[in-house]
């Protein structure tokens, strides 16, 4: 089992959106970083926990708690020519891009980047970096277990 972070711009999808669908699952859609495809692709199994977080908005910061709820499979926005995450080099036949589902296990209080950036105990999280920008990163057993003390 591995432990990640998963940022979603609440614009797209918020937990609260996430909490409203079906089977409180949602498909990981728009992904169009290789590093981020790949942790998805070769690493992310079903039922891995994630850390719901929030980005690019007013106050960014985990604000959930999920789990990886399906295999990896392709991502159907790269298909549509008048979607934002187009991507005219990818084919059905040979996608460039996939995604998983990823399901809410519990909303939580949102633990914001300044909180996360008290703790010593986190100085090392991939999210705290600087130049940073992934949306997908990994996270290890001591942050996981760190970061579920402050909940």
């Amino acid at each position: 089992m591995r432990y990640w972070l998963m940022k979603s711009e609440p614009s797209e999808v918020s937990i609260d959106d996430l909490a409203r669908m079906p089977k409180k699952t949602v498909p990981w859609f728009g992904v169009r970083n290789y590093q981020a495809r790949n942790f998805m692709r070769d690493e992310m199994q079903v039922g891995d926990p994630v850390l719901f977080y929030h980005s690019s908005c007013e106050e960014p910061g985990i604000a959930g708690i999920a789990k990886v709820a399906s295999k990896p499979y392709p991502d159907d926005t790269q298909f549509d020519p008048k979607g934002k995450y187009f991507d005219p080099k990818s084919s059905r036949e040979n996608p460039r891009w996939i995604h998983v589902d990823v399901q809410l296990v519990k909303k939580t209080r949102l633990i914001g980047l300044p909180e996360l950036r008290e703790h010593k105990a986190l100085a090392d999280m991939r999210i705290l970096q600087r130049g940073n920008r992934l949306s997908i990163t990994p996270v290890t057993p001591e942050e996981w277990a760190f970061i579920e003390s402050l909940l």
